[in-house]
């Protein structure tokens, strides 16, 4: 099975070279497309790692490759890669991506079970491509296709639905009853969840950062990754899905408001 954990170890920073980020709240300065993070040092290993929110860089600290970094490095190049790597590994991010989203729409075992392992078993032939096809391929119009199958899957699993959010722009805003809700590609930064009620939301693409999710409960929210929590806030009493953790920079508990 295809790994969809990133694996530093395995890889040769490659997010911290090939994608260009602006100085922002997330990024302490600007750096172009595919050229080493100054922080980045000869043995591809991160000179403040375990300082990077306190030096303006908590962006760094919730990206996720879904192990597309070793799968480039060490698969597609047989750990000798070039030049080329540059237009690889964000077209191997995408597919890896979608195969975390398409395995965990397998998991809940709906009607469209066999319309989902047709679009992995494409997801992993178009992944196993040469660095050439790589490099040359959009993988929009199969990441389209996807998209409809899983908000085709949500829509069986959230059913009854709960409050549509998809989309939305709720830039600070103060939410509580979403159970069952869209929130697909909402914006939700610095959002009040505190003690709300997600349990069986579609968390797709929702953009968390800086929300604040403490005492919230998140039991069996679909198609949320690690990375959603890491940007956001929360506590201890937030009550999170199966497989996924409690970051480190979360404060002790609280009670629930």
């Amino acid at each position: 099975m295809r790994e969809l954990t990133a694996d530093c170890t395995r890889c040769t920073a490659l997010c911290c070279v090939v994608p260009a980020f602006a100085a922002s709240a997330d990024f302490a300065l600007d750096k172009p497309a595919a050229t080493p993070c100054p922080n980045l040092r000869p043995d591809h290993r991160c000179g403040i790692h375990s300082t990077l929110r306190e030096r303006g860089f908590p962006g760094c600290t919730v990206y996720d490759c879904f192990g597309a970094g070793q799968q480039v490095v060490q698969v597609t190049f047989g750990g000798r890669p070039d030049s080329r790597v540059a237009a690889v590994f964000p077209t191997m991010r995408v597919l890896h991506e979608l195969l975390a989203y398409e395995t965990a729409a397998l998991a809940l075992g709906t009607a469209l079970d066999d319309d989902l392992r047709a679009a992995r078993d494409e997801t992993l032939r178009l992944s196993d491509g040469t660095p050439d096809e790589l490099a040359a391929l959009d993988p929009s119009p199969h990441r389209a296709a996807v998209a409809g199958l899983l908000r085709a899957v949500s829509a069986l699993v959230r059913d009854p639905a709960g409050p549509d959010h998809a989309g939305a722009d709720l830039v600070g805003a103060r939410l509580r009853d979403l159970r069952r809700g869209c929130l697909r590609g909402a914006v939700l930064l610095g959002a009040d969840l505190r003690g709300a009620d997600l349990r069986g939301a579609d968390l797709l693409g929702a953009d968390l950062r800086g929300a604040d999710l403490s005492g919230a409960d998140l039991t069996g929210v679909l198609f949320c990754v690690q990375s959603q929590l890491d940007a956001a806030r929360g506590d201890t009493a937030t009550v999170l899905p199966l497989g996924l953790r409690h970051p480190g920079h979360w404060p002790p508990g609280a009670r629930r408001h």
